[in-house]
């Protein structure tokens, strides 16, 4: 069976992140022939298309598929994948992300590959935009969607809005967790070198965040509850994890706190990196405006950090309140900061939480878990099309 994955771009991201382990795991797998197809990586947010460099001709790089919206370059990229489909002739194309997801699987459409597969790592319409976007993405959406044959939700969260917007049919719908290999975040640890390195006290609180410094993410909101958080937990600092075209801002937000030295900027971290960090931290919290599940939230529960996220997409599927971590209403910044100052507070609370959440992460996120449910999607799906699965 040939299978090909297509994502707009290989930047340092949960998505992208899952498309690769996905492709590498799949590519192992007998019987199956896997690859995939992105548009250019560039930019202050990293690039994993190195994770392809032992593994020629498994990565092909098309030049008009980029990000932004574009008529010109759109209607290349469309032109541009709908021959590399009609060339190598898969049996199931697999889309990420919001532009390859869109144009890919109309391209695969007009290709005439019989199994579309889209998975959705986060909403690509919602609250969080204007209206004409809103509009306009809907409608991308559901036209799309008469081209899909299946949806890989990686929470029930998303499976719930695209349905409520007119998208899909239930059955159309399978959870598949963002699996990532947990090793690394099991055996993290609060490395007194690493923290030393970052500047930070051994005695000190570390509220960490993964994420990249772009609009959406909920750093605002950190900047303006920092002075009544530091109030309130005074040995606090704060660890951000990641780069992005808002860092300047966000240094200059942050100096104007009045307490610059107490954040700690990163800057870009490979994601090899990222389980000594979160060893490191005390706690996680993750604000995001829009996310399908975020794996910022697993990897710290996977090192049994416990994390504080607002209750937004599929947060709550990760993040348990009360049990794994406390969930917040999406700007009540009185409810981050007493959640926040229970948590620095309690470091019995703390390990709890961690625990529960290192259990969780156990049974759901192994990246084996992910990619054999994959597969077996893929088997199943092949079979009700009367393909051969091999």
């Amino acid at each position: 069976m040939r299978v090909t994955h297509l994502i707009t771009r290989l930047i340092l991201g949960g998505a992208q992140e899952n498309t690769v382990a996905s492709v590498l795991g799949l590519h192992e797998i007998p019987g199956l022939q896997v690859e995939l197809i992105s548009g250019p990586t560039h930019g202050l947010e990293g690039s994993l298309e190195n994770a392809f460099s032992s593994l020629p001709g498994l990565l092909t790089v098309t030049p008009h598929l980029i990000r932004p919206l574009h008529p010109w370059h759109d209607a290349l990229a469309l032109r541009d994948l709908t021959r590399l489909l009609r060339e190598r002739a898969p049996d199931i194309v697999h889309t990420h992300s919001g532009k390859a997801g869109i144009l890919g699987r109309i391209a695969a459409r007009r290709a005439g590959v019989p199994l579309i597969i889209h998975t959705i790592h986060g909403p690509s319409f919602g609250s969080f935009q204007g209206p004409l976007a809103n509009a306009l993405f809907t409608a991308a959406e559901r036209h799309a969607a008469r081209c899909t044959t299946h949806f890989v939700s990686v929470s029930n969260a998303m499976t719930r809005q695209y349905l409520a917007a007119g998208v899909g049919r239930p059955d159309q719908f399978t959870r598949i967790f963002s699996g990532f290999p947990l090793e690394p975040f099991l055996q993290a640890r609060n490395d007194p070198d690493v923290r030393s390195r970052l500047g930070l006290a051994p005695d000190e609180f570390v509220l960490g965040v993964i994420a990249r410094l772009t609009a959406l993410k909920g750093h605002d909101d950190l900047f303006a509850v920092a002075p009544r958080l530091v109030q309130r937990c005074p040995k606090i600092r704060f660890l951000l994890v990641g780069d992005g075209d808002l860092r300047e801002r966000f240094e200059q937000q942050a100096d104007a706190t009045g307490f610059r030295e107490r954040f700690v900027f990163t800057g870009l971290v490979p994601p090899s990196q990222i389980p000594q960090l979160a060893g490191v931290m005390d706690a996680l919290i993750h604000l995001s405006a829009r996310e399908g599940l975020a794996r910022a939230l697993a990897q710290a529960l996977a090192a049994a950090r416990p994390v504080i996220a607002y209750d937004a997409d599929g947060a709550g599927e990760v993040c348990v309140d009360g049990e794994t971590g406390f969930l917040v209403a999406p700007g009540d910044l009185d409810a981050l900061v007493e959640r926040v100052a229970k948590v620095a507070g309690d470091r019995e609370l703390r390990q709890r939480l961690g625990q529960r959440g290192q259990e969780l992460v156990r049974r759901c996120f192994p990246v084996e878990r992910m990619v054999a449910a994959l597969h077996e999607l893929y088997a199943r799906l092949a079979k009700e099309r009367g393909l051969s699965s091999q």
